[in-house]
Formats: C-alpha cells, sequence, structure tokens
C-alpha cells in the first residue's frame, strides 16, 4: 500500500508540474450506471481518476491545485461519507479522512461539499483544467462553479480566464508503462493466454460458441481478474468474417475454424488476445496456407517494432506480407498487380484485410495516446519508445465474392498478441497462448 501511495502522488505532481502555475485541475471517476429496475452494472472506475488515485470509489472526485510562488501543489479528493446504513447494503466506505490518510491526499472533503468548496478554489486562480465534454454533468456543475466566482467580480475576485483540456496531459503520461503498470499487464496477458489454452482444449464439434465464452470467462475469474477487458468474440465459421461479431450464439461445426477475440481486465490493466483455431482440432489445407501467412504477417509486424521506429511501420510490414499472399494464392489477380506494391497502392488488400494492425493497450484496452506526432508538420506517425504496450493483430478475412477461390470461402483468421516496446525491440506478453499450427494441434489432440 505504501509503493502504491508513493505511486499515485508521483503521477500527481508530475501532472501538477504542467500545469500553469496555480492553476486547478478537477477530475471526476466514473458515475453508476442503472442496468434495469434498481440493479446496477458493475461498478468500473474511470481509468484517468484511477491512474492518479488508486480510489475506486463512486461519486469522487479529485481536485489539483498546482504550486505557486511559496504554495505547494495540494491534491484534494472528494468522497462519499461513512454511511453504516448504507454499509450493510453496499459494501465498506472509506469515507473522507480515512481516505485522505490511505491513499495519500492533502485534503478530502464529503463530495456533497463540492459545489461549495469548488467557488473558493477557483477564485482568482488562473486557468481550470478539465476534461471538456466528456460528461454533460461535469460540464454543467463547472459552468454553475465558474457563473458563481465571476458573480463576485465587484468584490475583486475573478474567474480563471483559461480553460485547457486536461486528458491530453494524462494520455501521454499514460502511454508509458512504468515497471509496475508493466507487471500487471504481464498478467493480465498471462491470465487470458491460459483462458485461450482452455477453450482450445474444450473445444469440438458441436459446442456453441457460448459454452466456448463461458470457458473464457470461468479461467479469468478462476485467476483473480476482476471483469473481461471487453466483450468476448467467439465467431465460428463464416462469423469470423464480421469483424466485431458478438451474439456467440451458433453452434460450431466440424471443419470450421472459431475466431477468439476475448481479453481481461486485471486490477485495472486489460489484455486483448485473439486466436484462430480448427473446430475439429485440426486445419484443413486451405485454412493452414491462410494462417500462416498471417503468422508470417505478425513475425514481420513483430520486427518492425523497435524504439525510434514510426508507430505505422509494423502495419505496413504486415500488410506487405499479407498483399504479398493474397496475389500468390489468387485472392487478388497477378493479371493486374504487377507488383505487391500496386496492390497496395490501389488498396486491393482491403477487400480481405481492412483493419490497421494494433492499436494502444494499458488501462483500457483500446488505450489512449495519439498515434501521430502532432508537434511536426504533416502529423507524421509518432516514433515508438521504450514502455509503450500495444497489440499486433493482422488477419484475413474471405468473404464469397466472384473471382476468389472458393476453396478460401468463408475463412476469417486473426492473431493477436500483446506487446511491449523495450531498449532492444519489443517483448510479447501474450506468448503462452498456443499459436503454432503444431502446437494448436497437439493441444487439442491431447484434448
Amino acid at each position: 500500500m505504501t509503493a502504491g501511495v508513493a505511486m499515485y502522488a508521483e503521477r500527481r505532481a508530475r501532472l501538477a508540474a504542467q500545469m500553469q502555475p496555480g492553476a486547478v485541475a478537477v477530475l471526476a471517476t466514473a458515475p453508476e450506471v442503472l442496468r434495469n429496475g434498481d440493479s446496477d452494472y458493475p461498478y468500473r472506475h474511470d481509468s484517468y481518476f484511477y491512474y492518479l488515485t488508486g480510489f475506486t470509489e463512486p461519486e469522487s472526485v479529485l481536485v489539483l491545485v498546482a504550486a505557486r510562488g511559496d504554495a505547494p501543489a495540494r491534491a484534494i479528493l472528494f468522497c462519499r461519507e461513512k454511511n453504516l446504513e448504507r454499509e450493510i447494503w453496499d459494501g465498506f466506505r472509506h469515507g473522507p479522512e480515512a481516505a485522505r490518510v490511505a491513499f495519500g491526499f492533502d485534503e478530502a472533503y464529503p463530495v456533497d461539499e463540492l459545489d461549495a468548496q469548488m467557488g473558493k478554489l477557483l477564485a482568482n486562480v488562473p486557468a481550470l483544467y478539465y476534461a471538456l465534454g466528456h460528461s454533460a454533468a461535469l460540464d454543467a456543475q463547472v459552468s454553475g462553479w465558474l457563473k458563481a466566482v465571476r458573480a463576485q467580480g465587484r468584490t475583486g475576485i475573478t474567474a480563471p480566464s483559461a480553460t485547457h483540456h486536461l486528458s491530453g496531459l494524462i494520455d501521454e503520461m499514460r502511454l508509458l508503462k512504468d515497471a509496475g503498470e508493466q507487471t500487471l499487464m504481464a498478467r493480465a496477458a498471462a491470465i487470458a493466454a491460459a483462458a485461450h489454452a482452455r477453450a482450445m482444449r474444450f473445444t469440438r464439434p458441436g459446442v456453441f460458441e457460448y459454452e466456448i465464452e463461458a470457458e473464457l470467462q470461468h479461467e479469468f475469474r478462476r485467476n483473480g481478474a476482476q471483469f473481461p477487458a471487453y466483450t468476448p468474440i467467439v465467431a465460428s465459421g463464416a462469423n469470423a468474417c464480421v469483424l466485431h461479431y458478438s451474439a456467440n450464439n451458433q453452434p460450431c461445426r466440424d471443419g470450421e475454424l472459431v475466431l477468439v477475440d476475448a481479453g481481461c481486465e486485471f486490477d485495472g490493466y486489460a489484455s486483448d488476445i485473439t486466436r484462430t483455431w480448427p473446430v475439429s482440432g485440426r486445419f484443413t489445407e486451405p485454412q493452414r496456407i491462410l494462417y500462416e501467412l498471417v503468422l508470417q504477417a505478425q513475425e514481420a509486424a513483430f520486427a518492425a517494432i523497435v524504439p525510434g521506429r514510426p508507430y505505422s511501420d509494423m502495419h505496413e510490414a504486415a500488410v506487405k506480407v499479407l498483399a504479398g499472399g493474397m496475389l500468390d494464392l489468387g485472392l487478388l489477380a497477378k493479371s493486374k498487380y504487377a507488383s505487391v506494391e500496386d496492390a497496395i497502392a490501389d488498396k486491393a488488400h482491403l477487400q480481405f484485410y481492412m483493419h490497421g494492425t494494433g492499436h494502444w493497450l494499458g488501462m483500457d484496452v483500446h488505450d489512449v495516446g495519439p498515434y501521430r506526432d502532432l508537434s511536426l508538420p504533416a502529423h507524421p506517425s509518432r516514433a515508438l519508445l521504450a514502455g509503450m504496450a500495444l497489440t499486433v493483430e493482422p488477419g484475413i478475412y474471405v468473404r464469397p465474392a466472384e473471382g476468389v477461390p472458393e476453396q478460401f470461402w468463408n475463412i476469417g483468421i486473426r492473431i493477436e498478441d500483446d506487446v511491449l516496446v523495450t531498449e532492444g525491440g519489443c517483448r510479447i506478453l501474450s506468448g503462452d497462448a498456443p499459436k503454432a499450427v503444431a502446437e494448436v494441434e497437439a493441444l487439442m489432440g491431447e484434448a
């Protein structure tokens, strides 16, 4: 706990140091959301708020006051008061004073006092930082605070003269994962990898997609993951050609592949793994050919993940391999395209590979941070840095169409791993999830 408190305090200090001297930042956690009747969805904190506080209770707000002159920076928490009756129904609440001590805040107040306190905290400060447009409720509150401060103008009190978007500053901090974050992400990836292996062992002709999903969910919770990181995709046969398929209600048939995209959340950090395997336990020849092509594309992408190289290089490397395979296999006509470069220039590969090769990964499964360097002209792809985490997920999706070899129809394949950029290249966090053809077939054969 002591190490955690110091880590969150250090993050708050780094953020405050980037703010205008004397400025105030406001960041609220996520609200509870009603599912139906009097039942809420399982509560999940706001990632930005958690990144700076480690505090997971709803109805909480963080206020940072940047240092100015001799006045040091302050971190102030607003949270629910202790309420023994509500704790009987809903569980433990820290209350302001206990939260202040346990989580290392300088001050803490009941959240019911937020409006009154903000009228004081925003008086005579130069700027306000908050997540513009992120929450209509918070926007309305901020507007009310500023209005109340401006109403005191005749007494010499001034309101902030500038408003800055807070999320961008935190995005850049979150983009580089520290040692503790890397450990949590490796654990999330290991749990998800074990879940994929379990699902492979379970799969056989006749099982339903939702039964495979249940195996994944069982392994997540059995190993301490609090949530799935996103709604799992279990797509058999032609369903695998639907990128965001989520019905998971069809039977898995002999001779088909099943594409499973599933990751878990462990202590606030996500994993995101996709594997594709044969329902019967053995790939057909057309399935194996396409599968190994996607594997080759992923290896090419891995090789392009090096500090200093543009983020986009991995996508370009994967596309080059995939487009070349599409030409060799007759998915794209060699009579029309003289080279791989010609096919890519014409975007012909998009018929069979229409998404990017990865995304940032962290507290959110599609984590924060720009993919382009907005400080340079033309906004080129930003350079990779050690400590960044991302997915690498090439795929190929062949729908029936005129001119497309029928042996490949309705085959959808994606292979996705979680990767940490290191000083010398990259580290694959999800490597325990079986992937090679022989490995997958051996595991399923043993089952």
